[in-house]
């Protein structure tokens, strides 16, 4: 496997990836910019010269309700042909070392009911810190999404406002439980 940062001659290979993984294709003209951002990054897998799955970071510059502004995990997606052989991994640690070298919290946005996504995501320490309908520009089918960080430096600090990436499907939980 090969792994390189996203070029726009590679924007129909992602939106391919994405329609036969059953996601809808990302926005050509938002994909583009993202890969043009120099406070994002793009990168594609490829195996024997095919490209086979694709992740991006994302920047928010402000908060907007209980999401800060910072650096996200965009997204992953891999071909279902080549999933289970550590391709999403490998992804990923690239873009959690790209946003190390940029600051020193990573976050994540997730729909609750994504436990593959949510158990990848286990490895880098990210831990729950509040639940919504919606982050930022993203909203949850299902109508509950979680908002987790990792931090990069220092031993793994769950304080009072974070709490371990549930396991299991639990039920709604008081807010008021969470980092306002």
């Amino acid at each position: 496997m090969d792994v390189r940062l996203a070029t726009s001659g590679d924007i129909d290979a992602i939106r391919d990836i994405d329609n036969k993984a059953g996601r809808s294709p990302a926005d050509v003209v938002a994909l583009a910019a993202a890969i043009l951002d120099e406070n994002r990054l793009v990168v594609i897998a490829s195996v024997d010269g095919s490209i086979v799955g694709w992740g991006k970071t994302h920047f928010w510059s402000n908060a907007e309700g209980r999401a800060p502004g910072g650096h996200y995990l965009g997204g992953v997606t891999v071909l279902p042909d080549f999933r289970r052989r550590g391709i999403a991994r490998v992804l990923t640690q690239i873009r959690m070392d790209w946003i190390w070298a940029h600051a020193e919290s990573a976050w994540y946005i997730v729909n609750r009911s994504n436990r593959a996504s949510i158990d990848l995501h286990r490895q880098w320490g990210f831990v729950e810190v509040a639940r919504a309908a919606k982050f930022h520009t993203t909203s949850f089918t299902g109508g509950v999404g979680l908002l987790l960080q990792a931090k990069q430096s220092g031993p793994r600090n769950l304080s009072s406002c974070s709490r371990p990436i549930p396991s299991d499907e639990e039920p709604n939980y008081d807010d008021s439980n969470h980092c306002q």
